[in-house]
């Protein structure tokens, strides 16, 4: 080969080099923090995305879940003083307020603790995690909750493993700063059937359920919600028709409520909202979710 067309070849790696920088999209200043924003979403190829106006209920709102408010919130406010908490999974019935939990706390905290953020997480994003958390790690004078919504794994979704990592067990660790809470209907994030699988089709198959299970087990708070009673559904509607200021009477309010839910075939603080939604516009309050 000739010295000339050693050069030819190297011209033409570098146009074909310099096309693909035209064709990306310029790099995202990931690690722009606004101090008048409490709370991001994280996507990979934009980095933290701000949300001016989180999509919350007020903490007090939230019936039929004391317990579970009660523990996260002294978690949570554990970490916003800057002291040792837990990773926590809110597991358990659909529409039972996991993920309003989340927000209210962070909305309930943010007054008194403006250094600490939400950060939301999307499912699809979480291979990006270890950038993430490289970044956060660098705001060390701030706080962040990262937080994924209906946190789940399906058949051949391997990427609960770098999860792991990254709650415990990988060289650098959770950073000191950041805080992971995950919502999911499943305790241990896999479907029945897929642990099911594996005991069956496994050469060893005990080992390959515990591998999967002990994700969870990563995650130092367990709260799980239940199906709510009707005395709870009852006190959740009580609580938003005092909050927004709609007029009927309690009985009018059960009676129509029951037959909501009935429609519905269940009972939850998200049946319960979307009663009160409907209640609202009925009688011309506009109420904001």
């Amino acid at each position: 080969m000739t010295k000339n067309s050693n050069v030819s070849d190297e011209k033409t790696l570098q146009r074909i080099a310099d096309a693909l920088d035209r064709m990306a999209p310029p790099a995202p200043d990931h690690a722009a923090i606004d101090p008048a924003v409490t709370a991001y979403v994280w996507h990979a190829h934009l980095g933290l995305t701000p949300v001016p106006d989180v999509s919350a209920v007020p903490l007090n709102i939230l019936q039929g879940i004391d317990q579970q408010k009660e523990i996260l919130l002294r978690n949570t406010e554990q970490f916003a003083k800057g002291f040792s908490a837990n990773n926590a999974l809110l597991w358990g019935a659909r529409g039972m307020g996991k993920s309003s939990l989340v927000k209210a706390i962070h909305g309930e905290l943010t007054g008194r603790y403006p250094d600490m953020l939400l950060v939301e997480i999307l499912r699809e994003d979480l291979g990006s995690l270890p950038y993430l958390l490289a970044l956060l790690r660098g705001a060390a004078n701030t706080r962040f909750v990262l937080y994924c919504d209906d946190l789940s794994f399906d058949h051949d979704d391997a990427s609960y493993k770098s999860l792991k990592a990254v709650l415990e067990g990988g060289l650098e660790g959770r950073p000191p700063n950041v805080l992971f809470y995950a919502t999911s209907n499943r305790r241990h994030l896999m479907p029945r059937d897929m642990m099911e699988n594996e005991r069956t089709n496994g050469i060893n198959p005990s080992e390959a359920v515990e591998e999967k299970v002990s994700l969870s087990d990563r995650f130092g708070l367990w709260l799980g919600f239940h199906t709510c009673t009707q005395d709870d559904f009852f006190a959740m509607l009580d609580a938003y028709v005092t909050q927004f200021d709609l007029t009927i009477s309690q009985d009018a309010l059960r009676a129509r409520a029951i037959e909501w839910s009935m429609t519905r075939g269940s009972r939850s603080g998200r049946v319960a909202w979307q009663f009160i939604q409907d209640l609202a516009g009925e009688l011309g309050k506009p109420i904001a979710p």
